[in-house]
């Protein structure tokens, strides 16, 4: 009876050992957001621009299948705009505007491979923080605290600002007996 239980036992803990240590494209998932099941995709619905009839139909593009449509989102030309940009300047360089605050942003040097940089140590960060076997297992949700150490304590920072007597316009006023 005993040896049974004892061989059920090691069976549990080398499924349960196996089924956490699996992860099939080798990168840490902290975030468990991902969709449970199957279902409608929100994020697969985008809203199109309204239609609009021109003043002459015959300056019309000719249709191209599978290409662009005049009413098909553009997120990034409209950030632009919005942001108050043109959008015919994206990608085209740095504006002679600017030159003088790219050079001031640069003077200690650039990493011109930061990007891949930043991914490859953020990876690396991400494996040596993937959770523990029961967390891995019960897909429990580990990127806040894997991150904790490299976040800002908004609180702590905006009192020692205040306590230098430097006005912190965005944040709200300090509380009566703080």
């Amino acid at each position: 009876m005993r040896a049974g239980r004892g061989a059920l036992a090691v069976m549990a803990v080398a499924v349960l050992t196996l089924s956490a240590c699996s992860n099939s494209e080798g990168v840490p998932q902290l975030m468990n957001v991902g969709q449970p099941g199957p279902g409608p995709d929100e994020f697969a619905v985008l809203p199109s621009k309204p239609l609009v009839i021109p003043e002459n139909l015959a300056a019309l593009p000719a249709p191209t299948p599978g290409g662009a449509n005049l009413t098909d989102p553009t997120p990034n030309a409209d950030a632009i705009v919005a942001l108050g940009g043109r959008p015919g300047a994206r990608g085209a360089g740095i504006p002679a505007s600017d030159t003088a605050m790219v050079s001031y942003a640069g003077r200690y040097g650039i990493t011109p491979d930061i990007r891949q940089t930043l991914a490859a140590e953020d990876l690396e960060w991400r494996r040596d923080n993937e959770g523990r076997v029961l967390e891995r297992l019960f897909n429990v949700n580990v990127y806040y605290r894997a991150y904790e150490i490299q976040s800002l304590d908004q609180v702590r920072e905006l009192d020692r600002w205040r306590a230098r007597g430097v006005r912190t316009q965005s944040a709200p006023p300090p509380q009566p007996g703080e």
